[in-house]
């Protein structure tokens, strides 16, 4: 084995408190996420490095512990393909496709570890090559926009966050909260775009369905796990007696969970950070869409690192909330840009195109 890989945990401020229904107290003013390099010895010592990026959701079992646990077992279950990785690009596109069925096989879920390495693996392979993201994974198609999340606080001053981003062509308001339809009333009278509302599990079928004529008259276009994720069968009654498309966040975390979710769904919220990386986030949206469901691609409170990979397999994605790094007080990396549209703009430069401030390297 010749993969190495560092880490390095960042604590991050956030530009404005963000809470969702399922967070514990204290949480929302700053997020940790965990940033990797990753070097192949092959390459020697002035070979290029891989920039990578997991976030540790404990919801899903991940802390930067447990990330920095399985990284050795996943890094040597990938062994057997490091050459492909140095190969040409179709030796290198038939390695990473590989990378997810071979990290699996020893380790299930931790999607934060394997994002890490995915996302790693795909900026080292296309520095290797001299090609950026798009053209390494080979996925042509439009950059859809993204919209922008408002975290659960008071009607008035979620009102007075929509107001600064009216600029973006749908909002994502977290719900679950005491004052869920004051927050929206107040959302829709200072924005007319589409409403989209993510309850992260915090209401109740009675009182969701109660809610659906009204959510209906504001122009919400969808509604986000409302349920918590084991309650398949809530999301079922609800999504039978709702005209409103219920997608599933929480229920929807790997590739696996989308035959339990046909008939009770009609869309899936897929996440690099929930999935595992690039890869297996596009096996996971391909075959989403090849089964029927309305996709949706999200992420965490991320790095520019996990928006610039998301963005690139976003052209799988009906919606994108691909917003997270737009949410940190100051993102320590630079090379993404976002046009006035709202859509990613990825750098010119191989692999994700993207420069770490040296100051928070591993």
């Amino acid at each position: 084995m010749t993969l190495s890989i560092r880490f390095r945990t960042l604590e991050l401020g956030l530009r404005d408190p963000f809470v969702i229904a399922r967070a514990t107290h204290g949480e929302g003013r700053r997020i940790t996420t965990v940033i990797a390099e990753l070097r192949d010895d092959a390459d020697g010592p002035d070979g290029p490095v891989g920039l990578g990026e997991g976030y540790p959701d404990s919801y899903y079992g991940d802390t930067p512990e447990t990330m920095r646990a399985v990284a050795p077992l996943l890094l040597e279950a990938i062994a057997s393909v490091e050459a492909g990785l140095r190969g040409s690009l179709a030796e290198a596109r038939a390695a990473l496709a590989a990378t997810e069925g071979l990290m699996a096989d020893v380790v299930s879920h931790h999607g934060a570890a394997k994002c890490a390495i995915d996302t790693a693996l795909h900026d080292l392979v296309g520095k290797r090559l001299g090609i950026g993201i798009r053209e390494l994974i080979d996925l042509p198609g439009v950059l859809p926009p993204t919209d922008f999340t408002l975290g659960i606080d008071e009607p008035a001053v979620v009102a007075g966050r929509a107001t600064r981003a009216a600029d973006f062509p749908a909002l994502k308001i977290k719900v679950g909260g005491s004052s869920d339809m004051e927050t929206l009333r107040a959302v829709r009278a200072v924005y007319g775009g589409p409403i989209r509302v993510d309850a992260n599990t915090g209401w109740t079928p009675e009182g969701a369905v109660a809610l659906i004529p009204e959510l209906q008259a504001l122009g919400v276009e969808l509604i986000e796990q409302p349920f918590p994720a084991r309650r398949l069968d809530q999301l079922r009654w609800l999504q039978a007696r709702s005209p409103l498309p219920i997608v599933a966040d929480e229920s929807a975390v790997t590739s696996e969970d989308l035959d339990s979710l046909v008939g009770v769904v009609h869309g899936v919220n897929v996440k690099l950070a929930k999935v595992g990386g690039i890869a297996p986030a596009r096996r996971m949206l391909q075959r989403a869409l090849d089964m029927g469901f309305r996709t949706f691609l999200g992420c965490m409170e991320e790095t520019s690192v996990v928006i610039a990979a998301s963005a690139a397999v976003s052209p799988l994605a009906e919606w994108a909330d691909l917003d997270g790094c737009l949410l940190l007080a100051d993102d320590p990396v630079r090379g993404l840009s976002i046009g006035a549209d709202k859509r990613w703009r990825l750098a010119d430069a191989p692999g994700l195109g993207l420069e770490l401030d040296p100051a928070f390297r591993p």
